[in-house]
């Protein structure tokens, strides 16, 4: 057990070794300044804005950055749906796997581009590799565009008054050439070299030990699996995404995926820190999110790790809670992957969370239900940037001064902004939740549209069927992607609710506090005073964390009261 907790402090401590040296390169990227990249990727960069007719250097204001990013991504949505809706006619595609259904489609489509990646199919037989090929695209250019989407922000928030924030486009390109695709080559080739397939030939026919006949997918896997780790994707090659050997062979691979995606969410902070020349800041920020993850991930590594208590009064010896685990991973290290991929809004296993124990299932859900600490790329500062308003303002209220953030006045317009989108996260969720709970607990049955008799969803009945269904909601509001997987989702009424939950779920988020920024930047700014609110201050740290925690409680402890919580207490006899 000794050997997991030192393999989980050096992917962790490696992982924030390299976020701050990378985080000065993005900096750098960013602001224009030379880097070592440029001789290798300005030429490819010049040939894409020269062929799509761009001018990268053609400044915009928050709303024209807004569109352009909406409109790119409406436009993969409809190219991807298409794809999808007709793979079954189309190349690569020698294994034979059909064509989906329109709301499958729709649900996959949506899915990919928002950077979430939840999967109501299984990749080796619902997708080509044509398909898989198209979505790791996807994959690029989501993560992309959430780096893109906090480099406006990060150009609104720095010193004097502007009307413009930057050029989506330019942010856009030098986040996939720069950041995304050199690091995800090299994480793909170690992957190659460790046994992940990156092949384009169909299903290999073996003979187990056992004398037994299989047939084992194959695939373009280890390309797909490094950007779906480094861009905070998630989604699996293989429907049991890196709890597969073939997606994750080893515990060397392991870490390196688990390295991969705690990469870019702890570089951008560093990153922010400095593009304004404000390192104190991002640091406290690093604080608060560094704890609120610990908070998080300790009671779940303890609770894999002392294993099932009935198993325990039975008299069983365990070594862990081993139920739905590789083991080559062990309790420690899968328990600790559940809470880094929901905390970074990554998505993916490599153990499946229906099986942990039921305080790991409470720890998972309120990681992505506060959406807050370190998130996903670039967009994990955003969900935490409306917090930052809304402790500027509480904390102006409370000294009797008008809220100011970095030299700019912090007013109604964009207090409402930054209140919609912290009520918007829970009220997806908990309506969303709500809605599937009434149309489980109904034997009669609710039209083809909802999937039937919606009885049959469920798995397991009680606490943890209702868990599965807030998981699920919360999953695709979060922008995460992971599963319970007890809960039967591919069917109309699942696809339809969660494509409505990714949604909205990706895009007001990322919208408000882009406008908030640009709202900001447009201000006259105000040197600092002594009386001005310092918000790189161990204490400032501490409000923020105030608030988040005073939020998440208030919107979500009911819920996660019916549900993990409810079960762990029916476990433990409390």
């Amino acid at each position: 057990m000794y050997t997991e907790f030192v393999g989980i402090a050096l992917v962790f401590g490696l992982a924030v070794a390299v976020a701050i040296p990378f985080g000065k390169f993005i900096s750098m990227t960013f602001a224009g300044q030379k880097t070592f990249a440029d001789g290798i990727f300005s030429p490819m960069e010049r040939l894409v804005f020269r062929l799509s007719a761009i001018d990268p250097t053609r400044e915009m204001d928050w709303k024209k950055f807004l569109k352009t990013m909406l409109g790119l991504n409406f436009l993969w949505l409809l190219l991807c749906y298409i794809l999808l809706m007709f793979q079954g006619i189309l190349p690569l595609n020698p294994d034979g796997n059909p064509s989906m259904s329109p709301d499958l489609a729709l649900n996959t489509a949506i899915s990919f581009v928002v950077n979430c990646n939840l999967q109501h199919y299984s990749g080796e037989t619902g997708l080509s590799y044509l398909s898989q090929m198209f979505l790791m695209f996807l994959q690029f250019v989501s993560a992309g565009t959430g780096i893109a989407a906090a480099a406006g922000v990060f150009n609104a928030m720095r010193q004097g008054s502007r009307e413009t924030i930057g050029n989506f486009y330019h942010f856009f390109v030098k986040s996939c050439t720069r950041i995304l695709l050199p690091v995800a080559t090299v994480i793909a080739v170690a992957l190659c070299f460790s046994g992940t397939p990156m092949t384009f030939e169909a299903k290999d026919a073996i003979v187990t030990l056992q004398g037994d006949a299989v047939e084992v997918s194959r695939g373009p896997a280890a390309a797909f699996v490094a950007i779906k780790h480094l861009g905070t994707n998630g989604g699996g090659f293989f429907g049991a995404n890196s709890a597969h050997p073939l997606e994750n062979p080893t515990y060397f691979t392991n870490a390196v995926e688990l390295w991969a995606q705690l990469l870019i969410p702890l570089a951008m902070l560093f990153a922010l820190g400095f593009y304004l020349k404000r390192k104190r800041f991002s640091y406290v920020i690093f604080g608060v999110m560094t704890i609120g993850f610990l908070l998080l991930a300790v009671p779940t590594v303890v609770s894999e790790i002392n294993g099932n208590p009935a198993l325990t009064q039975m008299g069983i010896a365990q070594n862990g809670a081993m139920e739905g685990k590789e083991m080559r991973f062990g309790p420690a290290m899968t328990g600790f992957w559940s809470i880094a991929t929901t905390v970074i809004s990554t998505g993916s296993v490599n153990g499946m969370h229906d099986s942990m124990m039921p305080m790991s299932g409470a720890m998972q859900l309120l990681a992505m239900m506060v959406n807050a600490f370190y998130g996903g790329c670039g967009v994990g500062f955003l969900n935490f940037y409306v917090f930052i308003v809304l402790a500027v303002f509480i904390s102006g209220l409370m000294v009797g001064r008008t809220p100011e953030f970095l030299g700019k006045k912090i007013e109604a317009r964009e207090v409402k902004i930054a209140a919609f989108i912290a009520i918007l996260h829970p009220l997806l969720i908990l309506s969303g939740t709500a809605l599937a709970a009434h149309f489980a607990s109904s034997d009669t049955p609710v039209g083809y549209w909802f999937g039937g008799n919606a009885s049959g969803w469920l798995n397991n009945p009680g606490a943890h069927g209702f868990t599965e269904m807030l998981y699920e909601t919360t999953s695709s509001a979060a922008n995460n992607g992971s599963g319970f997987e007890g809960l039967a989702d591919n069917n109309p009424f699942w696809n339809v609710l969660t494509a409505f939950l990714l949604w909205f779920g990706r895009f007001l988020p990322i919208i408000g506090p882009v406008a908030i920024a640009g709202l900001l930047a447009k201000k006259k700014f105000i040197p600092e005073s002594s009386g001005t609110l310092k918000t790189d201050t161990p204490i400032f740290g501490v409000m923020i964390f105030a608030v988040i925690a005073i939020i998440a409680a208030l919107s979500f402890f009911p819920a996660l009261a019916l549900g993990p919580l409810a079960e762990y207490f029916s476990l433990n006899h409390i």
